[in-house]
């Protein structure tokens, strides 16, 4: 009899018998060396169904008798049973129930993993971003489905490509900058590269990518994200267009002239500037309309794009009637033969007007800088070129003037560089400080309403007036800012006194405010929210910005007129066509220049001015506020010329605004 191992089981095999007579001998021998299934069931303690199972599994092989019995080796099952102390089978189901646990375990880890694989797959597979792989040297080894999108192409059909092979010629040194960016630092995000599809479309493609490294650290290749930004990228580009580009022309405009200056200038290219003010534009809105003068523009904004081309330079709007042109590489002979070519193409355009009406004999002032010559600075160019420009209005308007250092102009300039410098600064910092006085009833002494004088730090830290810089304000752009400023200040003050006092304010505005429709809008808009009545305010426009802009100021007083706000007519009498458009003018007061009534006492001319006003004012229901009263004898000379209100330093100082109430709650307690 042999004995055979099978994966550690043991099997016993009949040797064939020598002869029949020797059978019965050898199966009592094998009776006595072996178990039968019952037998050996009892003493391992596992059913016979469990046997007949490891039987056929080879974990217990069983000796077959003749008869198809099995028998199991005697010394196999009595060594089991000796070496696990009889508890063989409780030992085994312990075991076995282990390695069940075990294995279930395993399974439900893999059922996890490959429920996450799926989860994961369903991820990058339905994502809009595009998810991609590439290998050492950036050919693409995956991608997911939004590659077909991105580029036009299927996955599969992308293999082995790169995202260069869609580059537009633009992106080629951007994306080899991001390539080296990449390779030194490992990581990149949030790269901007413009591609076209196989479509033939663009698109702006924004990219994070990391490299991946083996043990060595030796790159393996590039993994990352993209998506696609051209909707985003576009509604920048636009944004940056209206914030660079003149809405009515769609011109470059200041700003686009100075950050295309500033580049020339750090990379120290020679140029120069020819800065083109239109003579007297205002007076074209005046006589045929805004629509006029905005045709005019547009007009001459193309005859002066066709003479830029001609000269290899740029057009730019830099204002409501300047133009400027800027030419690169342009020495003194060149620009100054620009500029004339561009005079003469303002004075040779033509513009009809509605109703065949031809808008004619149009003229330029012309201020020619050049760079670095005359500054290699912008704030120093501008001050150069506005000189020139002033220069060529001084010496008789309607040419073309180099910028002298030496002149007038220039230092006219530099006045207007420092007060615009300040004013950015009171503005960026809101120091911006507000002061009063107030215009009596001069038969009462009773407060009609409080004057707003508006003033900035200069540079020795000191509140200046006003009239030092409001010219600044309004030639730069800033009045606006500060006009809006102003008024909300106002606005606070009166909300902080609440019903303690009852006062009215009045403000100061400028021509460009009130001719700004979208400003206009705004400030509209502020007073209806801020919850302070129409009634509390008078808003002051001087003669010179009503006459300038006569329909403007008609609009402005009917939109702010149903708030219940007061309107007055300041530095009345300066130009005596006022009194034609007074009935143009829903104005309450009638402002009197103090030019009129300093002199009273030695002019007999503007005490006649003085009663000729206020019988006007009267008889067209306005009331007559005369300023600047410095003495008790000019206080006489106006009562006497029928004058009802008044105000000055000799009736009452300017203040701070807050200080005034003070005061007045201080008189108020004395006489109490």
């Amino acid at each position: 009899m042999k004995k055979h191992r099978q994966r550690g089981s043991v099997t016993l095999r009949k040797r064939p018998s020598r002869a029949q007579g020797q059978g019965k001998t050898e199966d009592m021998s094998e009776h006595e060396h072996s178990y039968t299934m019952e037998q050996t069931s009892r003493l391992l303690g596992i059913s016979a169904q469990k046997l007949r199972r490891w039987d056929e599994q080879g974990i217990l092989g069983a000796l077959r008798t003749e008869g198809g019995h099995r028998r199991y080796p005697r010394e196999v099952i009595d060594r089991l049973v000796q070496a696990n102390g009889g508890a063989f089978a409780e030992k085994t189901s312990r075991e076995l129930a282990s390695v069940k646990k075990t294995l279930a375990e395993k399974r439900r880890i893999i059922q996890l993993l490959i429920e996450s694989e799926g989860r994961y797959r369903d991820l990058v597979e339905t994502s809009h971003d595009l998810i991609w792989q590439t290998d050492a040297e950036g050919r693409f080894t995956y991608l997911n489905a939004a590659a077909h999108e991105i580029f036009g192409l299927a996955p599969k059909d992308l293999i082995g490509r790169c995202f260069f092979n869609f580059e537009t010629n633009g992106a080629h040194v951007p994306n080899r900058r991001f390539l080296s960016t990449l390779r030194r630092g490992g990581e990149v995000q949030n790269h901007v590269t413009h591609l076209t599809t196989a479509r033939g479309e663009d698109r702006w493609i924004g990219i994070n990518a990391r490299i991946t490294r083996d043990e060595s650290g030796q790159m393996l290749g590039i993994r990352g994200t993209a998506r696609d930004v051209t909707e985003q990228h576009l509604a920048i580009r636009r944004a940056e267009h209206v914030a660079l580009h003149d809405a009515l022309t769609d011109l470059p405009n200041r700003s686009a002239l100075q950050r295309q200056v500033e580049v020339a200038l750090q990379s120290g290219q020679p140029g120069a500037i020819v800065m083109i003010d239109m003579d007297h534009f205002k007076r074209v809105n005046a006589s045929f309309g805004h629509g006029a003068g905005d045709q005019l523009v547009l007009g001459l904004a193309g005859v002066l794009r066709s003479v830029a081309r001609d000269r290899h330079g740029e057009l730019f709007r830099i204002g409501e009637d300047q133009f400027a042109l800027h030419l690169p590489d342009a020495r003194r002979e060149e620009a100054q033969a620009a500029a004339a070519i561009a005079l003469a193409a303002v004075q040779n355009y033509r513009l009809e007007s509605s109703h065949n009406r031809v808008i004619s004999s149009i003229t330029a002032s012309i201020g020619v800088a050049l760079h670095p010559l005359h500054g290699d600075n912008w704030a120093g160019l501008l001050a150069a070129m506005d000189a020139a420009t002033h220069q060529a209005k001084d010496q008789g308007r309607n040419r073309v003037t180099l910028f002298n250092p030496a002149s007038d102009a220039l230092r006219a300039s530099h006045r207007r560089t420092h007060w615009s410098r300040l004013i950015a600064e009171a503005l960026d910092q809101d120091e911006i400080a507000l002061y009063v006085q107030p215009a009596v009833q001069l038969r009462t002494g009773v407060s009609v309403h409080q004057e707003i004088f508006l003033r900035i730090r200069d540079e020795d830290g000191q509140w200046a007036e006003a009239r030092q810089f409001i010219g600044t304000a309004e030639s730069m752009g800033y009045a606006p800012a500060l006009d809006q400023r102003v008024l909300t200040r106002v606005l606070t003050h009166i909300h902080e006194q609440g019903s303690r006092q009852l006062q009215r304010y009045s403000i100061n505005l400028s021509a460009a405010s009130i001719s700004d429709r979208a400003w206009v809008g705004e400030f509209v808009e502020i007073m209806r929210e801020s919850g302070v009545s129409g009634e509390r305010m008078v808003f002051e426009l001087s003669e010179k910005a009503a006459m300038e802009n006569i329909d403007a100021t008609a609009s402005f007083i009917d939109q702010l007129r149903p708030l219940g706000s007061r309107f007055a007519l300041d530095d009345f009498g300066t130009g005596f066509s006022s009194f034609y458009y007074l009935k143009r003018f829903e104005v309450d007061y009638l402002k009197i220049n103090a030019s009129f009534t300093q002199d009273l006492h030695e002019n007999s001319e503007s005490r006649v001015f003085m009663k000729a006003v206020n019988g006007l004012a009267r008889d067209l229901k306005r009331q007559v506020v005369a300023k600047g009263v410095e003495n008790a004898e000019t206080l006489k000379l106006l009562k006497e010329a029928g004058t009802l209100y008044a105000q000055g330093r000799f009736l009452q100082p300017v203040s701070r605004l807050g200080e005034d109430v003070a005061r007045r709650r201080s008189r108020g307690a004395q006489r109490a």
